[in-house]
């Protein structure tokens, strides 16, 4: 299948391309930052989500929206309105077999940094209206919602012992989630699912138990 994956260059979204190249898909991945992925099955297109220069892509199978900011001026710009940028773009025709939003566990729980809150609960709800527009051509539209996961973004906290230990505090299982695991769950969801639509799924090690922010 042909998948295209925003924000592949790093963290979560590069190991998202990377499974998709593993299981024998064409990646093709959209980043402001350079290419890191050397695959033959892998093409880069280096621009911002939010662009009106991206290329034509034909025949779209699989759109996984990934690509974000946190904590910033344009997390509302870049995380909400460029990833309807790009699902208008390329998500919403007929080849479409599904369409992932990666949101995050604070639009469940608010407990995270306003802008980014609002954009990541905006993005929710309009993959449920994605769901809504893909249904006739009988394809699914659904968003993760994760908590802690082990990338560099987060590198300040899993590198200070204290603050590292207070945030483990924070969910059941004592422990964040790796990259890899977004990247199985996002499989499954996008390429073995066929029921599954209109949901957001939270995946936090039982992080939406306890609701506090610790950053």
């Amino acid at each position: 299948m042909k998948v295209v994956v925003t924000g592949s260059s790093n963290g979560i979204g590069k190991a998202i391309a990377l499974k998709f190249l593993e299981e024998n898909h064409q990646v093709i991945g959209i980043d402001i930052d350079k290419q890191t992925i050397v695959n033959d099955n892998y093409t880069h297109i280096q621009e911002s989500i939010l662009s009106d220069k991206l290329p034509d892509i034909s025949n779209v199978d699989i759109l996984i929206n990934n690509a974000g900011v946190q904590n910033s001026e344009d997390d509302i710009d870049v995380n909400l309105k460029g990833t309807i940028n790009i699902t208008e773009k390329y998500g919403l025709q007929d080849n479409i077999k599904s369409i992932l939003f990666m949101a995050s566990l604070s639009a469940t729980t608010g407990a995270e940094f306003p802008r980014y809150v609002a954009s990541k609960g905006g993005m929710v709800s309009y993959m449920k209206y994605v769901a809504g527009e893909v249904a006739k051509y009988k394809a699914t539209s659904n968003s993760i919602s994760a908590g802690g996961v082990l990338t560099d973004l987060n590198k300040h906290i899993i590198d200070d012992d204290k603050l590292y230990e207070a945030v483990l505090n924070e969910t059941l299982l004592h422990k964040w989630a790796s990259p890899e695991e977004i990247a199985d769950l996002t499989y499954y969801l996008t390429i073995i699912n066929k029921s599954i639509t209109g949901q957001d799924i939270i995946i936090d090690n039982g992080e939406s138990m306890k609701y506090n922010f610790i950053w």
